[in-house]
């Protein structure tokens, strides 16, 4: 039924149960797994980043850990990738590039209240994918 699935991370509660899940279908359905962190330098800002590339360096090791755990806990072949830019295009255009099956994705992000995030809405909105949020 599925053949790639890629999953998003940032972190969060609801990513991580989006990987547990990503993990689960993926070693039901014998299926590649690619796994995404994107660096949102717009969440940020560049001026509060600075020049230097320190905090995005530091973001870009974040990023790197949360992959490196998901390639650890993965039974089945897992692509990792780090992208830099708004999350759900980054995440969109991935997608594509890996003709991905299925995405899944936490609900809500690091900086999400009550409701589905804005970068989960957004990716929804704007792919021709089945998505399933955690």
């Amino acid at each position: 039924m599925y053949d790639t699935i890629l999953v998003a991370t940032d972190g969060s509660e609801a990513a991580t149960r989006a990987t547990d899940h990503a993990l689960d279908l993926a070693s039901t359905f014998d299926a590649t797994l690619h796994a995404i962190y994107v660096v949102d330098t717009r969440r940020y800002g560049k001026a509060m980043l600075g020049d230097s590339g320190e905090a995005t360096a530091e973001l870009e090791e974040r990023g790197r850990e949360l992959l490196g755990d998901i390639e650890t806990r993965a039974d089945v072949d897992v692509t990792v990738t780090l992208r830099e830019g708004r999350p759900h295009a980054k995440i969109g255009e991935y997608a594509d590039e890996i003709d991905a099956d299925l995405l899944v994705l936490g609900n809500r992000g690091l900086g999400s209240g009550g409701e589905i995030g804005s970068n989960a809405e957004r990716v929804v909105r704007s792919v021709d994918r089945p998505v399933i949020t955690a």
